[in-house]
């Protein structure tokens, strides 16, 4: 994953986190090592939460981690706790707030099922009425409005020539 991948997916999934509930504020910047290698933070205050592709200096904590293991936290496929403890994952600052992050994430799954189980079921979609069918009397008058009269033709090519002779005589005066 490229730098700018690993962003916009924790951006995604902390839109699916429920926070709701969360009083306070939680700033964490995320250290990604190796492959798709940058800085990003990720800002809760109050039940709204922001991820930034910036440094953030009055941050809480730094989490320090791969690609690999930060998405694997993210997805709820490992835990924070468990990939700190492996060395997978490394903390500077607060751990306490470290802890606080990871149990949001592990709380992305109950808002997907929360929404899931909110959603009524769709109704069918009402059926388009039958389009209108034109008299003939419509479709002549419509069709003569697209005529093109002989006359008109030759108004038209006789314009066309003068706009092209005068661009021509434009052109040579310009190159003199």
């Amino acid at each position: 994953m490229t730098y700018e991948e690993i962003v916009a997916y924790t951006r995604s999934k902390m839109a699916e986190v429920d926070i709701s509930g969360y009083k306070g504020h939680l700033a964490a910047q995320v250290n990604i090592t190796g492959e798709g290698e940058g800085a990003f933070y990720v800002e809760i205050n109050d039940s709204n939460a922001v991820v930034e592709p910036y440094e953030y200096f009055d941050r809480d904590v730094v989490l320090i981690a791969s690609a690999d293991v930060f998405t694997s936290i993210v997805d709820g496929k490992k835990d924070a706790v468990a990939a700190y403890l492996t060395g997978g994952l490394k903390v500077e600052g607060s751990i306490e707030k470290a802890k606080e992050f990871g149990e949001l994430l592990k709380n992305s799954k109950k808002k997907a099922e929360k929404k899931a189980a909110a959603k009524p079921a769709r109704a069918a979609k009402p059926e388009k009425p039958a389009k209108a069918v034109k008299t003939t009397k419509t479709a002549k008058a419509d069709k003569a409005a697209k005529t093109v009269t002989p006359a008109q033709k030759k108004a038209a090519v006789a314009t066309a020539k003068n706009v092209v002779a005068k661009k021509s005589t434009t052109k040579s005066a310009e190159t003199k």
